[in-house]
């Protein structure tokens, strides 16, 4: 059985083993590093660009970031931290494009207004005191508020043309949002990945069995789907960045940081329109209020679309019950995730959870047309020839422990790690991909710390991320100055086609 020696084994061949590979090849180009990805394409499964939402999230136009406390009070700490991370991306990015990684930054980001759009006077009253508080902040000095139906029709004349006059509306814009394809900035990750002699990518292989050795390093070992022939590798270190896939693999691995977690499985569904005589009258990403008992990945949201060069309209997605944690995956997921260490924490998710379980049921029932109807919400001559329905990505929120017969199920991202840093794994979902950048520094602070200390990373890593080891939320100057830099290179600062949609109508 062939074995191989590695300093690095990437575990999914999506954007976040994408990224943390490029990152560690730019810090040391001499690291032995190989990709191991289950099917037979790179970005197959969570990174592809029907299956995340491409927005760039960057804490603009997201209202479950930005919740309401009891003493109604806008609580934005989320949104700043999720808009500095999405700065740091947007940094590296750049860097890639001045080193000719991306030679059109075009095909993978462009700009798209991001904007709010609520309707009902206490929905009204909510957005324009989240505008007060964001405005205030740096971050979001570029953001605007009306609830002029003039105005927001000039905004965004597709979900306005037709509206009740008598409706309260209002909304918020922010010009520099962006359209990200994921899926097309990791497959060019990969491929500059593969230039290099000390990195090697393993299609169509499946990881059967991770075991720790007593020198510390791992033995991994893994079969070839197609002629089930099995490999096994040596690695010094192994990232686990394999989506909804992540979870049965740290607890393939026996490592007691991964006790106790469980998982509960979401799927989700888009309308998508692609008549152009839609499509181009809408160029913009609009985001609404997620209803009561929902996840935050079923917070509506109207969006442009590039797909595979194509503009696209999608609304959703629409939340639905799975017991798969891939789309791609087995029936099976859920169940075989079940151990002794995490089955009473998912047991009482599961019981202090019903009022989720029951609007997902609720919307998997959901007609053609019931779903049509929502998205009148946004677009009120939305009519149901026009709209096909696709399947949306699947996403594994985290459940974890936190007492004897307590669970709390977790939206968003966790990174954990073994004691020793010799293994790491993402957790969760949203919002991922956009933070892509920010969550793998964190893993190489975290396992590569004698390598970090070392002057030659440090300044490597501030090339790459100018704003390396400042704070971004606490630092006005220096965020004004990356984004700059970032908004030029990337070719962000010119004119949108929010404002090609605008002069047009």
């Amino acid at each position: 059985m062939a074995q191989r020696k590695v300093d690095v084994l990437l575990v999914g061949a999506g954007v976040m083993s994408a990224t943390l590979g490029k990152l560690l090849s730019e810090l040391d180009p001499e690291l032995k590093m190989v990709m191991v990805e289950r099917l037979s394409r790179v970005a197959g499964e969570s990174s592809h660009v029907l299956n995340n939402a491409g927005t760039g999230h960057a804490g603009n136009c997201e209202l479950n970031y930005t919740p309401q406390e009891p003493n109604g009070s806008i609580k934005i700490d989320k949104a700043l931290e999720i808009g500095a991370d999405f700065e740091v991306s947007l940094q590296f990015w750049s860097y890639l494009v001045d080193q000719g990684c991306f030679p059109d930054p075009a095909k993978f980001i462009n700009p798209v207004f991001h904007q709010s759009f609520v309707w009902g006077e206490e929905n009204v009253a909510f957005l324009r005191q989240r505008f007060q508080a964001m405005r205030q902040h740096h971050l979001f000095k570029q953001m605007e508020f009306s609830d002029d139906p003039a105005t927001l029709r000039e905004w965004m004349p597709l979900v306005m043309h037709q509206r009740d006059p008598k409706q309260k509306v209002a909304a918020t814009r922010v010009k520099q949002g962006c359209d990200v394809d994921f899926g097309y900035l990791t497959r060019r990750l990969v491929r500059a990945l593969q230039k290099s002699p000390n990195f090697e990518l393993k299609m169509s292989h499946t990881i059967e069995s991770l075991r720790q050795r007593d020198d510390g390093r791992w033995h991994v070992r893994m079969m070839e789907n197609a002629t089930k022939k099995s490999h096994t590798i040596n690695a010094a270190f192994v990232f686990i960045g394999a989506g909804g896939g992540a979870l049965p693999l740290l607890q393939k691995s026996g490592a007691p940081e991964g006790e106790g977690y469980g998982g509960f499985p979401v799927s989700g569904q888009w309308l998508i329109c692609r008549k152009p005589e839609i499509v181009r009258q809408h160029a913009t990403k609009v985001y609404g209020k997620a209803p009561v008992g929902a996840p935050p990945m079923s917070v509506p949201h109207l969006d442009v679309r590039m797909i595979d060069g194509e503009r696209a309209l999608l609304f959703g997605p629409f939340a639905s019950v799975t017991t798969k944690f891939l789309k791609q995956g087995s029936v099976f997921d859920l169940f075989t995730s079940l151990k002794t260490n995490n089955l009473k924490p998912m047991l009482a998710v599961a019981r202090d959870n019903l009022d989720l379980m029951r609007y997902l049921v609720g919307e998997a029932l959901k007609s053609h047309k019931d779903r049509v109807e929502a998205l009148r919400a946004f677009y009120p001559l939305a009519r149901e020839e026009d709209w096909q329905l696709a399947s949306a990505g699947q996403r594994v929120q985290i459940i974890k422990s936190c007492g004897a017969y307590c669970g709390q199920l977790a939206f968003g991202t966790e990174i954990v790690t073994t004691k020793d840093g010799t293994l790491a794994t993402l957790l969760g979902a949203s919002p991922g991909a956009s933070t892509a950048v920010q969550a793998m520094i964190g893993v190489i602070e975290r396992c590569f710390k004698p390598h970090m200390k070392t002057a030659a990373w440090k300044h490597k890593m501030q090339e790459m991320i100018p704003s390396y080891g400042e704070s971004l939320i606490e630092n006005a100057a220096l965020a004004e100055q990356v984004r700059q830099r970032t908004m030029s290179t990337l070719r962000l600062d010119g004119k949108s086609r929010g404002e090609a949609a605008d002069e047009r109508s």
